[in-house]
């Protein structure tokens, strides 16, 4: 009788009334998808390791007023179609065998049923290990890669495992629930993984923090570059994080040409600024070797681990 009262309590809850009306609109949306097809263009993806400049760019792209676009990532929904709890805990990544005509359905069913028809722009970070597969869900799809110098990279991630956001954490237990496998990276700090499950992420569960981060800003680019080679070069572009400090106006003027989008003195403006805008969610403003400031000798002692793809991404490791 208790449990009975207090589902009708909750029922008449109007915040939990009107999330089951929004659930239940969304679920009607969604099979009129599957009726009426509507005209919906393959997506933009923002893509790039944890802590590479995605939140910035996706920002500078969605002001443009040319996309739909949710104002969250969508990692669970991603996940729901291939991810660890129906892959075996194997970790977020998804390769082209992976992709199944019915999760295109399901993205665009989605897409439409909370955006409406029309272009969509997707920030979700572990879509950067998920390229391959993307492509083969969305073929016309354009991805908008950003890179950055690892040192930094790294640095930050490092930051973010240990201090969260001003909005929550990165824990993936929130997502997941608890690790199949025990987790004490950095002698125990560390009871579960954060930002995201890398393929290889059991040799990694007793690793020191900057390690495992060094090890996801590796796997990160490594998946991401070794599928670009699959993608028409037309429906690839590359970004370096550093650009936003030393030539923004220039780096998104070539963007939103890229995308066929106009790039007026409003946009132009708001790119100059970019520079000196605190976008950092983790640990004060971005700018270039961070590092040297917050971690240096973490990042010291990883570097023969990250030189090589370093240099491979156009970056001296030793500057």
């Amino acid at each position: 009788m208790f449990n009975q009262l207090a589902k009708l309590r909750k029922l008449a809850d109007p915040e939990i009334r009107a999330k089951n009306l929004t659930a239940a609109r969304h679920r009607v949306r969604e099979a009129a998808f599957s009726v009426l097809r509507p005209d919906m263009p393959d997506p933009v993806f923002v893509i790039g390791c944890s802590r590479s400049g995605t939140t910035v760019t996706f920002e500078t792209l969605a002001a443009s007023g040319h996309f739909h676009h949710f104002g969250y990532e969508l990692p669970q929904f991603w996940n729901d179609l291939h991810g660890p709890l129906n892959n075996g805990w194997d970790s977020e990544a998804a390769a082209p065998a992976d992709a199944r005509p019915e999760h295109r359905d399901r993205a665009l069913a989605h897409f439409y049923a909370r955006l409406g028809a029309g272009p969509v722009l997707d920030k979700t970070c572990i879509n950067t290990l998920r390229v391959g597969y993307l492509h083969v869900l969305f073929p016309r799809a354009k991805f908008v890669f950003i890179q950055r110098d690892g040192r930094d990279n790294v640095s930050s991630m490092i930051d973010g495992w240990r201090l969260g956001r001003s909005d929550g954490g990165f824990g993936l237990e929130q997502f997941f629930g608890p690790s199949p496998e025990p987790v004490a990276i950095n002698g125990g700090e560390f009871r579960e993984w954060h930002f995201f499950l890398p393929p290889g992420w059991r040799d990694y569960n007793q690793a020191s923090l900057e390690e495992v981060c060094a090890y996801q800003w590796l796997t990160a680019n490594r998946l991401a570059l070794d599928a670009a080679r699959a993608i028409p070069p037309q429906q690839w572009i590359g970004l370096r994080y550093e650009d936003i400090f030393e030539r923004p106006v220039e780096m998104f003027r070539e963007v939103f040409t890229r995308l066929d989008l106009p790039f007026d003195a409003r946009m132009a403006e708001r790119c100059a600024s970019l520079a000196s805008r605190p976008t950092s969610i983790v640990k004060g403003a971005p700018k270039k070797h961070k590092w040297k400031e917050h971690n240096p000798q973490a990042i010291e002692r990883i570097l023969p681990m990250i030189a090589p793809m370093m240099r491979e991404m156009g970056y001296d490791p030793n500057d």
